[in-house]
Parts: C-alpha cells; sequence; structure tokens
C-alpha cells in the first residue's frame, strides 16, 4: 500500500509540474484538426464533383449537410461514450471511421457512396472535440489546476483553424493536380498518423468494471432512448430546413413526433442524455450555444457561399478561391494563441459580434466586378470573427459546463455548431437557387447581418458567466495537490466581482457551477449527529438546526426521503472497540455515549416521523457500521443530501464513502458545522467540492421546486 501511494504521489508531483506535455497534446490537436480540414477542403471540391458525376452544383450540397447531421448526433454522443467508457477508447474509434470514410469516399462513384463517405467522417471526427475535452479537464483536476489550460484550449482552437486556413488551398492544390477524389483520400495519410500518436502517447483508460461494461449497463448510462429520439428528430428537422423553401412535410411531421417523444422522456429521465432542465437553468451555457451557433452560421456561409460565387460568378479557378479565402484560416490562427493565453470571455465575443456586421455589410457590397484584394479583406475580417468567437465561447464552455458533464456538453456545444453549419448550407441553396449570382450574395449578406445583431444582443446586455473562476469551489482537486496559484491562471474578462471575503460557518459556501437536476424521489437527505449531546458543540447551534429544519421541510414536501443518523453505544459495542483505534478507543473505556443516554438522543425540533430512515452508528461514518446503504438501495435512492456536525467527522467520512459508492452527493454549506472553524473552512473550501456539489439551503429550494 505505501509503494502505490507513493507512486501515485511521485505521478501526481510530475503532473503538478507539467501536466501537459507535447505527448499529450499533440494526438489531441492531430484529432480536433480532422473535422475542420474535412470541411475546408470539400468546399473547393464540390464544382468538380457536381461536373464529373454529372449533377447540379446544388445537389453536391448534401456532402455538406450530411457531414453536419452525422456530426451533430454523434458529438454529444461520442461526449457520453467517453465518459462512461473512456475517452481514449472513443477518440480511437473515431480516427478507424475517419480512416474507412476516406476509404469509401476516394473509390465512389456515385452521389450516394461520397454521402456514405462523409457520413463515416462526420461520425468519426464527432469523437475528436468531446474526447479531448474529457482528457483535458481530467488532467487538469489531477493536477490540481484552477482556471482553465489556456495554453491547451488555444492550442485545441488553433489546430482546428490553422487546417481550416491551408485547407481551401489544400483542396485547391489537390482537386486542381491530382482530382477531387483527394478531398476524401488526404483522410488516410492523416488518420495513420493520428492513430499511431494517440496509440502511443495518450494514458489508457481505467479498466471497466465488469458489471458496467454490458450493452444493457452501457445503455442505460448513456440514455441510449434518448440519443436514438435525439438522433431521429435532430434528422427530422435538417431533411425539412435542407428542403426549403419548399416545404416537407413528411420530414416536419417526422421531426414532431419523434421530438415531442424524446422531450418528455427526456426530462422524466433521473440522467437524460439532453437535460432540458439543466440547460434552461444554466443561462450562461444556453447562451454559448445559440452564439456559436449563429457564428459559424455566418462564418460557414462565407466559406461556402463565397466559394460557390467567386467560381460560378467572378469565374474563378479552385486554386484561386483556395487562395482568397486563405487569410480567413490564417488570422484566425494567428489571433487564437494571444487571445487564448488570457482566459479571456467577453472581450473577444463582442469582438466576434462587431466584425460579424462589418464582415457582412461588405458582403453586400461585393460583385462579380469587384477587385480579390475586396474579397480578401471580406475573408479577413470573417477571420478575425472565427478565432474571437471561437475561444470566447469555447472558454465559456470550459466554465460553465459540469465538470462531470465536460464530455456531453462539449458535444452539444458542437452540435449546435453543426446546426449552424447546416443552416449555412441550406441558405447558400436557397440564395443560389438560380445560380450564384450577385444578387443571391447580397440576400446572403443581409441574413449575415442579422446573425450577427443577434450574436450581439446575446454578449453585449447579459452576464456571460456566473462567477468568477480564481476561487472555483466545485472543481474536483485532489487534496494532495497544490492549488495553483491565481497569477499562473488568469482568470476571464467576466463582469462579475464576487465578494471575496471568506464566511464564516454557517454563512452559505456554495457551488456556483451549473449543478445537475435533483429527482427527490431518488433523494435522501441525511441529518446526521443532530443529537442532545453533540448540538451544542456547533457555532450559533439554534439557526444552524432551523436551516436544517427547514431543508427536511422542503425535501420532505417534495416527496423525498429523510434519514437519520446518530453516534451511540451498547455495552458490546464498548468492549468491541480494539485499542488501535485512536479516536474511538477512549470512548469505549470511558464508557460514553450509551444508546439510551439522552444525550445520543435526537433534537426534538428535528424529530424523525414515520416513514423517516433511522440509524445507530458506532465510527464516524454513517455508512461503514450501520445498515444505511441497503435502506437507500431498497428505496432506489442515488442522490444525497448532507447535513451534520461535525464537518471534519460524520460529514468528511460520510461524503467520502458515498462518492465511492457513486451517489450524487450534495452539501449543505449552511447545514454542517465543526469546532474548529479552521478544519471547517479547509474541507468545505478545498476538500469536499471533490467529491460532491456544494449548495446552501436556498439552492437545495431551487432545485427541489425545479425538478
Amino acid at each position: 500500500m505505501r509503494a502505490t501511494t507513493t507512486q501515485a504521489d511521485t505521478k501526481a508531483r510530475g503532473l503538478s509540474r507539467k501536466p501537459f506535455a507535447w505527448t499529450f497534446t499533440t494526438p489531441l490537436y492531430v484529432g480536433s484538426s480532422l473535422n475542420p480540414i474535412n470541411s475546408a477542403i470539400i468546399a473547393t471540391a464540390l464544382v468538380a464533383i457536381a461536373t464529373e458525376l454529372h449533377v447540379s452544383v446544388g445537389s453536391t450540397a448534401v456532402l455538406v449537410s450530411s457531414l453536419y447531421l452525422a456530426s451533430a448526433v454523434a458529438q454529444p454522443t461520442a461526449g457520453r461514450l467517453a465518459e462512461v467508457l473512456g475517452a481514449r477508447r472513443i477518440l480511437l474509434s473515431g480516427i478507424v471511421l475517419v480512416m474507412l470514410g476516406g476509404l469509401v469516399g476516394g473509390l465512389g462513384q456515385d452521389l450516394a457512396m461520397l454521402t456514405v463517405a462523409r457520413i463515416l467522417v462526420g461520425l468519426g471526427t464527432s469523437a475528436a472535440f468531446p474526447c479531448a475535452m474529457v482528457l483535458i479537464r481530467r488532467r487538469a483536476e489531477e493536477a490540481g489546476l484552477d482556471a482553465p489550460p489556456s495554453g491547451v484550449l488555444g492550442g485545441i482552437a488553433i489546430a482546428g483553424m490553422a487546417t481550416s486556413a491551408v485547407g481551401p488551398p489544400i483542396g485547391g492544390l489537390l482537386v486542381g493536380a491530382a482530382g477531387w477524389r483527394w478531398a476524401f483520400l488526404i483522410n488516410i495519410p492523416v488518420t495513420v498518423i493520428a492513430l499511431a500518436m494517440a496509440v502511443r502517447w495518450l494514458p489508457k483508460d481505467p479498466v471497466l468494471e465488469r458489471g458496467h461494461s454490458g450493452f444493457r449497463q452501457v445503455a442505460d448510462r448513456i440514455d441510449l432512448p434518448g440519443v436514438l429520439g435525439f438522433a431521429m428528430s435532430m434528422t427530422g428537422l435538417v431533411i425539412f430546413l435542407m428542403a426549403l423553401p419548399h416545404v416537407e412535410w413528411f420530414a416536419l411531421a417526422a421531426f414532431v413526433l419523434t421530438a415531442v417523444p424524446t422531450v418528455v422522456w427526456e426530462l422524466r429521465k433521473t440522467a437524460p442524455f439532453f437535460d432540458f432542465r439543466a440547460l434552461a437553468a444554466n443561462g450562461p451555457l444556453a447562451r454559448t450555444y445559440l452564439r456559436q451557433a449563429l457564428t459559424l452560421l455566418g462564418v460557414y456561409s462565407v466559406l461556402y457561399g463565397m466559394a460557390q460565387w467567386m467560381e460560378s460568378a467572378h469565374g474563378m479557378s479552385t486554386v484561386t478561391v483556395g487562395l482568397l479565402l486563405l487569410p480567413m484560416g490564417a488570422v484566425s490562427a494567428l489571433l487564437s494563441r494571444p487571445l487564448a493565453s488570457r482566459n479571456l470571455v467577453r472581450g473577444p465575443l463582442i469582438a466576434s459580434a462587431v466584425t460579424m456586421l462589418i464582415g457582412s455589410a461588405g458582403i453586400m457590397l461585393l460583385t462579380s466586378r469587384s477587385p480579390a484584394i475586396a474579397i480578401m479583406l471580406v475573408s479577413l475580417v470573417f477571420g478575425v470573427t472565427s478565432a474571437a468567437s471561437t475561444i470566447g465561447n469555447q472558454t465559456a464552455l470550459y466554465l460553465t459546463a459540469p465538470p462531470d458533464q465536460i464530455g456531453t456538453a462539449a458535444g452539444l456545444f458542437r452540435t449546435f455548431g453543426y446546426l449552424g453549419s447546416i443552416a449555412s448550407a441550406v441558405i447558400c441553396s436557397i440564395v443560389f437557387r438560380d445560380g450564384a449570382s450577385d444578387h443571391g450574395l447580397h440576400i446572403l449578406g443581409i441574413a449575415l447581418v442579422a446573425a450577427g445583431l443577434a450574436v450581439l444582443l446575446l454578449t453585449v446586455p447579459r452576464r456571460l458567466m456566473s462567477r468568477d473562476t480564481s476561487r472555483r469551489t466545485d472543481t474536483p482537486q485532489p487534496p494532495a495537490l497544490a492549488t495553483t496559484p491565481a497569477a499562473e491562471n488568469p482568470t476571464p474578462d467576466t463582469p462579475d466581482t464576487p465578494d471575496t471575503r471568506e464566511p464564516d460557518q454557517g454563512e452559505p459556501r456554495v457551488s456556483t457551477t451549473p449543478l445537475p437536476a435533483i429527482a427527490p424521489e431518488r433523494t435522501a437527505l441525511l441529518a446526521m449527529d443532530f443529537q442532545n449531546g453533540i448540538v451544542p458543540m456547533a457555532a450559533d447551534a439554534d439557526a444552524l438546526v432551523e436551516r436544517v429544519k427547514g431543508a427536511i421541510a422542503d425535501v420532505r414536501a417534495a416527496g423525498g426521503t429523510i434519514a437519520y443518523v446518530r453516534v451511540a453505544f451498547t455495552e458490546d459495542d464498548w468492549a468491541a472497540i480494539p485499542e488501535t483505534n485512536k479516536a474511538f478507543a477512549a470512548v469505549g473505556t470511558a464508557k460514553m455515549l450509551h444508546h439510551e443516554d439522552p444525550a445520543t438522543q435526537i433534537d426534538e425540533r428535528v424529530t424523525p416521523e414515520e416513514g423517516d430512515i433511522v440509524v445507530r452508528k458506532i465510527r464516524f461514518g454513517s455508512v461503514s457500521t450501520t445498515d444505511l446503504h441497503q435502506q437507500l438501495s431498497d428505496r432506489g435512492i442515488d442522490t444525497l443530501v448532507l447535513t451534520g456536525i461535525s464537518t471534519s467527522g460524520v460529514v468528511l467520512s460520510t461524503l467520502i464513502d458515498a462518492a465511492d459508492r457513486d451517489y450524487r452527493v450534495y452539501v449543505l454549506s449552511d447545514g454542517v458545522a465543526d469546532p474548529d472553524p479552521e478544519a471547517h473552512q479547509v474541507l468545505v473550501d478545498k476538500v469536499f467540492p471533490s467529491r460532491g456539489h456544494l449548495i446552501d439551503t436556498a439552492q437545495l429550494r431551487e432545485l427541489l421546486q425545479s425538478a
């Protein structure tokens, strides 16, 4: 045991010194480049594909929308699978799918085969970003990092932007020199490199427990019905959008008929695939998703729409088109690092909205007689939009997403981006349905001005973040690791500046990250050691008991379970305490806390009622010497709300035990107390957030009311 601990400590010290070595980050960067390079290269191949396959240019839009439809569905699914099965396993599977898609596309003989190839590529590339976010978050937690790892998040963004930058010219050169098939075949060498690096350098996932790796267990944990419902409803929605302005009633009906039961299912599910309640309660995260969708609508409308317009209306070659679009990706890549290094949020997002408006107005002024420099300037402006939006929204995602759901949240972040990309393809097909003309381009510019105004409205008047990350009380931090100083982890430029005064015991220390929803029927509040001989030990004991009494009433009214735990001994219990037990040997010797002593009886102000659970313990924790876990399991309880005295005794021991048993745990910060104020403060601020969620009684009431 000592050797194992020493090895773990050595690993922890190594991570704290250099948690994100190049061997860890490089596979993530390469994986993250797969989707943007496929998005960018195909833009220069659409006309050549249409010519060789004898189809209209407009019909090749399916090669764009099919990839994004597959990605929109697969991104959050890959994120959930990464959380459940392991991020490395899912990333490797995705890379193999991309390789297969490149082979199918390179050998394809008709538009149907190319569409299948794009779907495979979309499914495969969907694994990269959510898996990267899961791996980054876990590595940051292992190293005790507090603020977002700006260098790594910036590297992920730069990898995508750099490949977007080189995608058009590479695509133009490949299509011009070797034919459009190389827009697919390029995936084979890239994925071989990515696969080799991921196998060699990424840390292996933990071994799956036998009871958690079966199909039924995995299907339940990822909410397979929710995934399938989401996929079917999203497919219906996209088909409906792609058919516009013609109304495809069958697709609309399919969307409604699958979306409604899916929403109902997700609202009833304890751990849903798409948590509508949590998203509705998390305004900053919801606005981040919407901004991402609207901004990418603009960026990809320029990438696809202007590419078609330059080739058809301006008569430019694919190589020229790629070169004129190069500034967009190049500027994005160049700006990403300085923006990411400061962990900025609000500033970049405002810059993104403003430049989107400027670039959209510029599109409205372009004509087929405009010089190439004017086109390049518009491309450059949208490059600023892309960089500022990607960095700002990605950092906002890291800060506002629940840490234990970062994979799913990252996938949904990309899903909303893909919806914007799909919408851009739809808009381009509508405005260019009679050919890529100047008039169609100007209509596109008007649409993008409207989108830019919406992005601005989602940014300027709103509080982008709900907390200051310099004191992130809900970020898991292993106690053995020191927190990185704030000077080394600058905080986002959010408009909120919270009070940094340390609260006293009894004042709420709460988590300000988004909280998982509570299902009252699966929740139990534990009132621990509120007994006559212990309550007076707490500071301001009467106020503490009244707060806990109110919390008990709230949980009881919502249909939850109340469990009481008291510490008391029989004569046999005293005799069984070994002298090796430092804390309880003295209790046995002095014959303290007899089970019939009034001091061991529960405080009458929080007296149990019929149907409540009551257990007697003989050690610190509530579980190890009682049948509490069995009683909770029999009632289907998977969520605990902890209150008790003392913080360093029963609360600490129960929290660790409950976390090890996979309960979701909330600690009422104003419902626990300790005779030692310093111990209480350290535990609540530094230790408890790595095991559970810190809330106060007011937040508990809100969570119960929203259930």
